[in-house]
């Protein structure tokens, strides 16, 4: 239990990013069959849904999230139809995972409003959530926020109406957007770039507050934590994933927003010290920055007969569900890899 947010059961699912219909589709067949809960899609290069969409119907035991979706590019009332259509079709197994992005891609490459971007996707998730009420049948389309305003939908122009939960999730990693995910959101969309003592003593308790605006306790936001999980049973083995986590790790931490995430575990200065490194160009040699203490602390590094029971050590009781950031590569580069993830997964899931 940490700070009281409590939680029995944890699924395990995989991360995935762009690929074909027919690659998404297959893999979830692979997934299913090696007993992993469910597939996470994010948006970078390509739009999610169409994946979600093939791997669900290769795959009707999984259950499918998008981590996230970008949000402020598009109207609520699409996102939410969206999201009403594939979980009305999947029997249920879907919910929408909605993000910010950063202000550079937003304004730049979607060229979309960015302003007061905390305030702007909470009344986004409302008025996500009232078109859901209102496809429901539940009550009239009446959403009028700071931000948007909706209340017209006509029957004709309503989707079929259908029973199953909808859930609308957000990522958060600073305070503002923490309080904002408690308030209002089904459930919150960790950062990959984490530590225990964040999740302890930053998101739990900014989950909290949001989540006592509205009357409600913390334990009822759910939480979807990527882990960057490196399996191996010899250093040799492990070395590939190592090297990819640090990178990453550093990449996510040249942020200067994160360099709390650095600073409150005593690694002072990290955050500028990979920066130079970027500045001078030497994307190899962020990894060296990030050293093998800081690893212990970001990441789960363990023999694959163990990574189980570090998995559910650490977050049993704290994640709804836990997702593995660097699987899908592995499982890619060695197939035999995928029945060992299987292990592993089956393992998480019966706790």
């Amino acid at each position: 239990m940490v700070n009281g947010c409590y939680r029995e059961a944890m699924d395990i699912d995989l991360m995935t990013g762009a690929s074909t219909w027919q690659e998404s589709a297959d893999l979830a067949k692979k997934l299913q069959g090696a007993g992993f809960s469910g597939m996470l899609y994010t948006e970078t290069s390509q739009v999610p849904w169409m994946q979600v969409t093939a791997a669900a119907m290769a795959a009707p035991e999984l259950f499918f999230t998008t981590g996230i979706a970008v949000a402020f590019p598009r109207s609520p009332m699409v996102s939410a139809a969206v999201a009403y259509e594939i979980n009305g079709n999947t029997g249920g197994r879907f919910r929408l995972g909605l993000g910010s992005q950063v202000k550079a891609h937003v304004t730049r490459r979607y060229s979309s409003e960015f302003d007061k971007p905390a305030a702007r996707l909470r009344d986004y998730v409302l008025a996500v959530q009232a078109c859901f009420r209102a496809f429901n049948r539940e009550e009239k389309l009446a959403h009028e926020g700071e931000f948007y305003n909706m209340n017209l939908l006509p029957n004709d122009w309503a989707p079929k109406a259908h029973d199953y939960d909808m859930k609308v999730d957000i990522s958060a990693v600073g305070p503002l957007m923490t309080k904002v995910a408690g308030e209002v959101a089904d459930g919150v969309h960790v950062h990959p770039l984490h530590s225990m003592p964040y999740i302890e003593n930053r998101l739990i308790p900014g989950l909290a507050e949001g989540a006592a605006k509205s009357g409600r306790d913390v334990s009822e936001v759910d939480l979807i934590i990527p882990v960057f999980a490196i399996p191996g049973d010899t250093p040799e083995e492990r070395a590939p994933l190592i090297a990819r986590a640090k990178r990453q790790i550093g990449f996510y931490g040249s942020t200067p927003n994160y360099a709390f995430q650095f600073d409150d575990l005593g690694f002072e200065g990290t955050t500028a010290k990979v920066r130079e490194k970027m500045k001078a160009g030497d994307i190899e040699g962020i990894a060296d920055v990030i050293t093998d203490e800081m690893l212990d602390m970001f990441a789960v590094v363990s023999p694959w007969d163990e990574l189980a029971d570090r998995l559910v050590d650490r977050y049993s009781g704290t994640a709804s569900r836990v997702v593995m950031y660097l699987g899908e590569p592995e499982m890619r580069r060695d197939p035999a890899n995928l029945d060992k993830w299987g292990e592993v997964a089956s393992a998480v899931r019966a706790g």
